[in-house]
């Protein structure tokens, strides 16, 4: 997915990560059928089947919500994915012919879930888009209303997020690393593309760590109750990241453990 018009460099860098998503999302997988092929269409979401997902193989797509251009999509994409949710009508269309490889909704999903780091991986590229067109809304506004969340540079030494306060956001790293530390002592890292501080907007308590930039990071910032929504009307992609918030605390448990016995040893 491309927003129309003058984007930041940080809204190039997540598009150019997000635009190989779908492929390896789908690897391993066969379309159901021959690529459907079309000529220049008003509103694609009316030719096409509602159990199916699509890639987009050749061609072009403009959307439009509320008769109003915001984005288009480009090879590579994935079509299809907004079918039977209630939400704004948002048209498709294409002044130029169209190929898209067709895939079953219930055997791409099932494909998906079916390996953790595929899981992992939707999220992202769900998250992902809702960011960019979140950042293309907010950009649209006049200066005096638009909201600090969405896209943020920030330089080394940055406390992301501070250990007993409360849980407002969601972040991602785009590009840059930090560091996990609890009661001053560091637990952990926060390296690209993890999703962190998820756990305390799940429970609703004070957040339990620091976690603070060791160089400069470009984040993703996702609203507490944007993020809440998303995994509630998903509760499969909720499941994906409940387990990798499990795998990260046995890790953190073990640590614990090693250093535990090193200070009983010493």
């Amino acid at each position: 997915m491309y927003l129309l018009g003058e984007q930041p460099a940080y809204a190039d860098t997540l598009i150019n990560r997000l635009q190989n998503m779908p492929a390896r999302l789908l690897e391993g997988l066969s379309p159901c059928g021959p690529a459907l092929e079309f000529a220049a269409v008003d509103d694609l979401a009316t030719l096409l089947p509602g159990n199916q997902l699509f890639l987009l193989d050749n061609g072009l797509l403009h959307g439009c919500v509320d008769h109003r251009p915001l984005f288009y999509l480009h090879e590579g994409d994935l079509v299809g994915l907004r079918q039977d949710v209630a939400l704004p009508h948002c048209r498709l269309r294409s002044d130029g012919p169209l190929s898209l490889l067709p895939y079953l909704r219930t055997e791409v999903f099932q494909h998906i879930y079916a390996e953790p780091q595929r899981s992992e991986l939707l999220l992202q590229y769900l998250i992902g888009q809702t960011a960019l067109l979140y950042d293309a809304v907010a950009r649209l506004k006049q200066p005096e209303y638009r909201s600090t969340h969405g896209f943020q540079r920030v330089p080394s030494g940055e406390v992301l997020i501070r250990q007993g306060d409360e849980a407002d956001h969601v972040f991602v790293i785009i590009e840059g690393h930090a560091e996990a530390f609890v009661d001053g002592h560091k637990v952990g890292d926060v390296p690209k593309d993890e999703i962190f501080g998820a756990m305390a907007v799940f429970t609703g308590e004070k957040r339990n760590a620091s976690v603070i930039t060791n160089e400069p990071c470009t984040l993703m910032l996702i609203p507490k109750d944007q993020f809440l929504s998303l995994t509630q009307n998903n509760p499969k992609i909720a499941h994906s990241l409940i387990e990798s918030m499990a795998r990260r605390i046995d890790l953190l448990n073990k640590q614990i453990t090693q250093l535990s016995a090193v200070k009983a040893s010493g």
